[in-house]
């Protein structure tokens, strides 16, 4: 809720020191350099086995509804906690919904050693959420406001990506390159799979088809 009262410029949402204050996912109409923009503030998602009150089970289905409508989530992490299971299973969920990700580390300014948390970030995202590599990782402050223009260019770059085509000829050949350095394996009897071609069948998220002699 700071993060999104920081971006509009006004106290528009409710905030405090405990945690649990944001119960339903509120959305504000906002402009960002001239493009219209959605921002949706919802309720942090504790672990399913610790929520047991009916308003946190709603909130909690708003926040799961809230993903699977949004185009971009930006997952807000503490600098204090950085990566534990919980923001795994959401990072996953949000792979897995199809939307655009973006890992923000709010409190930036209180880490003692920087470096060293970046490199634990991105170790723990290289070994926990290896189908999503690349991606975007800002360090910011909510409430100082630094790290904010990075954040929205992050939110900006990466939605062009969950939207983007590529033509059948490049991808073709990328394919081709990555076939002459690793060749499918053989089956039994020595033949070996042919990987024909492939094509985009979608975006957002770009989704590919590949067509092989024995897809199964």
């Amino acid at each position: 809720s700071t993060l999104v009262n920081r971006l509009l410029g006004e106290e528009r949402m409710l905030t405090g020191p405990e945690a649990g204050l944001t119960r339903d996912a509120v959305s504000v109409e906002w402009e960002h350099r001239g493009r219209r923009i959605r921002l949706v503030d919802t309720a942090g998602l504790r672990k399913r086995a610790n929520i047991d009150h009916p308003v946190e089970k709603l909130s909690a289905s708003n926040t799961l509804e809230a993903i699977r409508m949004a185009e971009v989530v930006v997952l807000v992490l503490d600098s204090a906690q950085i990566l534990d299971k919980q923001d795994l299973t959401i990072a996953r969920m949000v792979v897995d919904e199809g939307r655009a990700l973006v890992i923000a580390i709010n409190k930036w300014d209180a880490v003692e050693d920087p470096q060293a948390a970046l490199k634990r970030l991105n170790d723990r995202l290289d070994t926990s959420l290896n189908q999503a590599r690349g991606l975007p990782t800002i360090t910011m402050s909510a409430l100082t406001g630094k790290g904010m223009e990075r954040l929205m260019d992050a939110v900006q770059d990466i939605h062009g990506v969950w939207n983007r085509r590529i033509p059948t000829a490049q991808l073709n050949r990328w394919l081709e390159e990555v076939i002459s350095h690793h060749p499918p394996p053989a089956l039994q009897g020595g033949r070996r799979i042919k990987i024909r071609y492939m094509t985009q069948a979608k975006a957002r998220p770009p989704t590919f088809i590949i067509f092989a002699s024995k897809p199964d």
